[in-house]
């Protein structure tokens, strides 16, 4: 398997040196080619989602087909502007030279999806890398076997095999890649593996961007209208539930509500959940399952503290066999308990009290910056006090998860939730080197004279770096340069 890493890089690197996936027909070529792929592969894809995950194929269509055909076509339509040099606004103490910034690409790039959308967050930074002109190799997750095979049968035949290439395998395949120096490495995935990944990249001093997870909360204020409060619990419900059984680093961890509220949110918690997902959710095939034993009995675990155990609320089913597991309502669960220091990442939800919702801020603040804080609040000053006292990778008011699918804005994490960003510019940024171009001339030049002006010269060298527009004068005097 070393050859075979060694073979592939070194093919890659000299693509790139050929400056083929420098052009920007190849760029929009291989785009189309990835679009046509998923468009072509559209029942394969369900089917394969269904292998692992058991998703609907309404689920799979919007989480994961949806997504990268969407990235695709905002970054075709926007690809000649995000390349094109930008002007550089230079102080007249540089005139009469000019400057710009210009993208270019890193060179060959590795990059680890995740599991819980194997398709969408294989595929979408891939996307980014091509459009800034690199070269790739992508590893699937072995944890979701039947979309990384169909990956990995399929790009080869749509995409250019001398610049994007599939590695499949599990730990040791992983180990092997984080061996060799790569121009930059995107990992999507756990903050324990992360570690390791991060750990290998400093070798090399090879960039890396992480995008990981952390307990995404939900704050939930007292809103005086019903109807608001019934289609915030309608978004926690299918922003909870709906992506993947939970299974999502964006997905809610827990919530955060008023005590004299809690009994309504859970009523209501319960009636929409019995609309949305049916009295049986197993068999009306609605929610996906865990994606295997490991996790299952990961997700097992954090029950089976006693305490826990008896803040169930609602639900609490669990099918070994099917590896499904039907929501639960946890209310007031330990605080020092598992399932409150650990990322969930299935369908629990636990429903923390407090006499206050502004104690909130607080409570958030304990504990790791997560990924992502959902408010569901009318209060402006509420909302000011969670942006400025709170820091997270992003926050949504008033919905959850579509700021995923906003390409105007950056997703990323900050902390322990990951550092660096993507999504249709910033993917496109994040594959990209951003190269200071400064362009002079040969005139004018005029030669230092010494003594003695060195003293008046030195003055007015620092009026120029604080004065920026005597930067023209002091040109035309003789001192722009000494």
């Amino acid at each position: 398997m070393t050859e075979i890493v060694e073979e592939t890089l070194c093919e890659l690197r000299q693509t790139f040196k050929s400056g083929k996936t420098k052009s920007v027909a190849w760029r929009k070529t291989q785009l189309s080619a990835l679009r046509q792929l998923v468009k072509d592969n559209e029942e394969k894809v369900f089917e394969a989602l269904y292998q692992d995950l058991g998703k609907h194929p309404i689920e799979s269509y919007r989480d994961e087909i949806g997504v990268v055909v969407k990235s695709i076509n905002h970054t075709l339509s926007n690809l000649d502007k995000w390349v094109a040099p930008t002007k550089g606004k230079l102080p007249l103490l540089f005139f009469p030279s000019r400057g710009e910034v210009l993208p270019e690409p890193l060179g060959v790039v590795l990059i680890f999806a995740s599991w819980n959308f194997p398709i969408s967050l294989a595929l979408d930074p891939v996307i980014g890398a091509i459009a800034a002109g690199n070269a790739v190799v992508l590893k699937p997750s072995d944890q979701a076997p039947a979309c990384s095979s169909l990956i990995a049968k399929t790009i080869p035949q749509y995409m250019d095999p001398k610049a994007v290439r599939i590695i499949e395998g599990g730990p040791q395949i992983c180990e092997k890649l984080l061996q060799h120096k790569w121009d930059k490495i995107f990992f999507t995935g756990s903050p324990q593996v992360g570690r390791v990944v991060m750990t290998a990249a400093a070798k090399h001093l090879t960039p890396v961007t992480l995008e990981l997870g952390g307990k995404c909360p939900v704050i939930l204020d007292s809103l005086s209208n019903p109807s608001d409060l019934k289609v915030a619990i309608k978004r926690i419900v299918s922003g909870k539930w709906g992506p993947c059984s939970g299974q999502a680093c964006i997905g809610i961890d827990y919530m955060l509500v008023e005590e004299k509220l809690a009994p309504t949110v859970i009523e209501l918690l319960k009636k929409t959940m019995k609309r949305f997902y049916t009295e049986s959710p197993k068999d009306a095939n609605c929610i996906a399952r865990i994606v295997n034993k490991h996790h299952f009995q990961r997700v097992q675990n954090l029950l089976k503290d006693p305490l826990v155990e008896a803040s169930i609320v609602h639900g609490g089913s669990l099918d070994e066999e099917n590896l499904f597991i039907e929501p639960i309502i946890l209310l007031d669960p330990p605080l020092d308990a598992a399932i409150m220091n650990e990322e969930i990442f299935g369908p629990l939800l636990p429903v923390i009290t407090l006499k206050n919702i502004q104690e909130s801020i607080e409570f958030i603040n304990e504990r790791p910056k997560p990924l992502t804080i959902y408010a569901f609040t009318k209060d402006e000053n509420f909302k000011k006090k969670i942006l400025s006292e709170t820091s997270s990778g992003s926050v949504t008011f008033n919905d959850v998860l579509i700021q995923f699918l906003c390409d105007a804005l950056p997703f990323g994490g900050v902390g322990s939730s990951g550092f660096g960003r993507y999504h249709g510019k910033f993917s496109f940024d994040t594959f990209s080197h951003e190269k200071a171009v400064l362009r002079a001339g040969f005139f004018p030049e005029l030669e230092p004279r010494y003594p003695p002006w060195n003293n008046f010269k030195m003055a007015f060298i620092k009026l120029a770096y604080d004065l920026d527009y005597f930067g023209l004068f002091l040109l035309l005097v003789g001192l722009k340069r000494y």
